[in-house]
């Protein structure tokens, strides 16, 4: 195994129980957060973004 496969290797086994739960929510609010931002950016939403660009600028 060279340094840098060694270096990166993980010992799965060794895991601890917080440290699957920490893994688990990491992964789900990554995943989470790359489809809220895949919907949110879609080219259909781009009149409806473009409408709301300026809102926080304006007086109500």
């Amino acid at each position: 195994m060279s340094s840098i496969e060694h270096y990166f290797s993980t010992d799965w086994s060794a895991l601890t129980t917080q440290d699957w739960a920490g893994l688990i929510i990491t992964v789900l609010v990554f995943l989470g957060m790359l489809i809220t931002f895949a919907l949110a950016l879609r080219p259909s939403k781009r009149k409806e973004m473009e409408e709301q660009k300026h809102k926080i600028l304006e007086d109500d």
